[in-house]
């Protein structure tokens, strides 16, 4: 079909689509797909989650009306339909490039994303309190949260549904599920039942009913209470999970996830309620695209790859990224030490831990998206003589500082951190940056903090914090990056406090101290300094926290100018802290402090490659080097 007969091309805003007939809506979900299989195989992006939820968008913007009405869709990497249908496609091409579209829902860029996401399990909260808001201002708008199974394993999710049962507002939330299998017969009757009890007439039948009861005289309570048990019990016979019921929500479903008009149906139904509600839809992760039907985890989040021949391992390159060394050693280092186990919360491909999960499976724990309970379950771990690793993106130990602090810190246990994805993160936007560990855990005692430069660094680290026994947690940060040439200082064995040199002359002026990753950064400014006849020695500061002072002062007072350079916040940063040290010894040093500036990303900066985010940040080797020279 040619571009300009889209369908995709009439829809303006939503209310477009309550003009078309269900043929042409059917149509516009084949169109949204290819568009994403296209977009996303050129952009890199989610693939599986957005190809699962296409038929849903659909009917939610059939159905309610957006932006009065909310939607608030859970983690937020399944929307690029609702993107498509809310004014952005044509601008969709730009997705997850430097100033192009988000890949997760942004107020900023549209006021028909009702609430920013990015991590998972608080759509039913943002949801209940924009229904709430709504409700105390005198409107009679609508808030629907859509929420995935997976993202019902984070705690939050089950305190929102407890809270929005108790105040009884009429949220609805979309269960959705792709990946429960439900027999036939179960499957009708719970179906039947529960489209039964969304009715209208059901609902008012109900009430009077239960008014009437309630009045008859001497035993009208007990008469009710025997109705209310009675009414439990045939649902727990009939419906295949009467958890929400008892939360205080009617319950549909399941219905089947890629049927418009089912969806249409169902959710009209709901709207005419005035009682919370959970729809349970069941859907197909990469529907519509083979390759990611078959394999939906792979297809999950992708770089670019090829429609036709799909992701192909030929294409990948020989260099090993961070992750992948980090794989590899954890298998070799649990083959040596029998009290290593792995932990990780819901992300065991992202996280590298799919091979210690086959060779130590009962060493290895996925705890779904509950971070919390990831690190304080290795706190209870490390209390009984295991040597636990959690391995996670930095962004998300975010959602668990308490446990980190109060359950890992406080009894000095010794838990070990893998923290991938630490520093600029591309093309995800602000919301998965792993900017705030240094200055989050920098100012906890007992924690020790490194920052490896390469593969063979990240090992040693690794078996450093396994062997040395050290009092209290270790939190390995690395970036999800290439690892660099392997230079000998990275193999030099670690030393309590301290870096390690990487160049050092005696006519250099200048001193380049930077965390690991970004010594690429950091060599290729002190080549382009080497130009302009500026000597600068590069230090690889390995250790974040504890720091030798000694040894730091001993470097502030050798060099004209010293430049700390790190991929985290300025605030509370490494930096900071060197020049707090600076001038409580009153060094000689002049000191520069290159880092993510105390502020949010602005949109339009906040996504593409991660060396597009470093420049932008001025953490780039050319900006290193005309900060430098500016200075100097």
């Amino acid at each position: 079909m040619h571009e300009s007969a889209l369908l995709l091309n009439k829809i303006k805003t939503p209310s477009d689509l309550k003009k078309m007939k269900l043929r042409e809506l059917n149509q516009l979900a084949d169109e949204i797909r290819k568009q994403i299989v296209s977009t996303v195989s050129d952009n890199g992006g989610h693939l599986s989650s957005n190809l699962g939820v296409v038929e849903l968008s659909i009917a939610l913007h059939r159905v309610f009306n957006s932006p009065d009405d909310k939607i608030v869709w859970d983690v937020g990497h399944q929307c690029y339909a609702h993107k498509m249908l809310t004014g952005r496609f044509e601008s969709f091409s730009t997705l997850r490039k430097q100033n192009g579209l988000s890949g997760f829902p942004k107020r900023s860029e549209s006021p028909h994303d009702a609430f920013n996401t990015g991590h998972a399990s608080t759509s039913i909260s943002a949801a209940l309190g924009l229904l709430a808001a709504d409700r105390m201002s005198g409107a009679k708008n609508y808030a629907v949260a859509v929420i995935g199974d997976g993202a019902l394993t984070g705690g939050i999710a089950y305190e929102a549904l407890s809270h929005a049962g108790h105040l009884g507002l009429p949220l609805i939330v979309i269960l959705n599920d792709n990946k429960m299998s439900i027999s036939s017969n179960v499957g009708g009757l719970s179906k039947y039942l529960s489209r039964l009890s969304m009715k209208a007439k059901y609902q008012t039948f109900r009430r009077h009913f239960d008014t009437m009861v309630k009045k008859i005289p001497f035993f009208g309570d007990a008469f009710f209470n025997l109705v209310v048990r009675l009414k439990r019990a045939v649902k727990a016979v009939f419906y295949i999970d009467n958890f929400f019921v008892d939360l205080g929500f009617e319950y549909v479903g399941p219905i089947p996830g890629h049927n418009i008009q089912t969806i249409i149906n169902v959710l009209e139904d709901a709207r005419r309620l005035n009682n919370p509600v959970v729809i349970h839809i069941n859907t197909r992760k990469g529907k519509g695209y083979l390759y990611a039907e078959d394999d939906p985890d792979s297809y999950h989040g992708v770089g670019s790859f090829s429609v036709d021949n799909g992701i192909e391992q030929s294409n990948q390159s020989k260099r090993k990224t961070f992750t992948e060394y980090f794989s590899l050693c954890m298998v070799e280092i649990a083959k040596k030490y029998k009290n290593i186990a792995a932990i990780t919360a819901a992300m065991k491909t992202g996280a590298g831990l799919c091979a210690f999960s086959k060779e130590f499976p009962k060493r290895f724990f996925d705890v779904g998206i509950a971070e919390e309970h990831a690190v304080t379950f290795a706190a209870g771990l490390a209390a009984n003589g295991m040597r636990p690793v959690v391995a996670m993106y930095s962004t998300f130990l975010q959602r668990a500082a308490d446990q980190v602090i109060h359950d890992t810190a406080l009894q000095k246990l010794p838990v070990i951190f893998a923290l991938d994805r630490s520093g600029f993160v591309g093309s995800d936007g602000e919301t998965h940056q792993g900017l705030f560990d240094i200055s989050l855990f920098r100012s906890a005692p007992n924690i020790t903090i490194l920052a490896p430069a390469s593969g063979k660094e990240l090992g040693l680290m690794l078996e450093w914090a396994v062997d040395t026994g050290t009092c209290g947690p270790v939190i390995i940060r690395y970036p999800k990056a290439y690892c660099p040439e392997e230079v000998s200082a990275f193999s030099q064995p670690l030393k309590t406090g301290c870096g390690v040199w990487v160049s050092k002359s005696e006519n250099a002026n200048v001193c380049l101290a930077f965390t690991g990753s970004l010594y690429k950064e950091a060599n290729e400014a002190a080549l382009l300094l080497k130009q302009d006849n500026i000597d600068a020695d590069l230090y690889n500061l390995r250790f974040l926290k504890p720091v030798n002072e000694d040894s730091l002062v001993n470097i502030l007072n050798s060099y004209k100018l010293t430049v700390f350079i790190e991929e985290g916040m300025r605030e509370g940063g490494f930096g900071e802290y060197a020049a707090c040290i600076a001038a409580k010894y009153n060094t000689k040093s002049k000191i520069i402090i290159m880092a993510a500036q105390a502020h949010f990303m602005e949109d339009d900066k906040a996504l593409g490659t991660r060396e597009e985010l470093l420049a932008v940040n001025n953490l780039d080797a050319k900006s290193i080097a005309n900060t430098i020279k500016n200075q100097y």
